[in-house]
């Protein structure tokens, strides 16, 4: 059975407003590294079929290995599915030398109306082992936490 890590909140912002967010490159490269990283989209084409190519650097490597070198993380995204307001699903591939990372990821982002706001699920599905639970779901906790703040902010 694959693994499956989860996180969620909800955002004081619309599905649209969120969702847009998801798809705008510079909205991304600000909200999605979590904390003690920044990122850096490489290729973005924001479409079914289409992806981007993100470097993820460590501020501090020493307590945090990058997987693709000391302090980076590489990963090529595909869009899978993007629904308007409700769901983008992502296929996330790790570049790492590592077979601990290796295999494709699928994250799906789910977006539902909560009240004023808008509740955000994300699932990761067939996370690679290598990839500590905890600090997998930490992580995604802290991109939601970042991309309330960034939605919210410009609301």
């Amino acid at each position: 059975m694959s693994r499956i890590d989860r996180a969620g909140r909800v955002i004081a912002a619309s599905p649209a407003t969120v969702y847009g967010a998801l798809l705008d490159r510079k909205s991304l490269e600000a909200w999605l590294p979590p904390e003690g990283m920044r990122g850096r989209v490489e290729r973005w084409d924001p479409r079914p079929g289409g992806g981007f190519r993100m470097v993820l650097t460590y501020l501090d490597p020493t307590d945090s290995p990058g997987k693709t070198s000391a302090a980076t993380d590489v990963v090529d995204v595909g869009f899978a599915d993007l629904v308007p307001a409700e769901r983008v699903v992502q296929r996330v591939v790790f570049e790492a030398d590592d077979p601990s990372y290796a295999g494709t990821m699928t994250m799906t982002w789910h977006l539902a109306a909560a009240g004023d706001g808008t509740e955000v699920t994300v699932t990761a599905t067939d996370v690679p082992p290598g990839i500590d639970r905890g600090d997998h779901e930490a992580g995604i906790a802290s991109s939601l936490a970042n991309l309330a703040s960034y939605v919210e902010a410009a609301g």
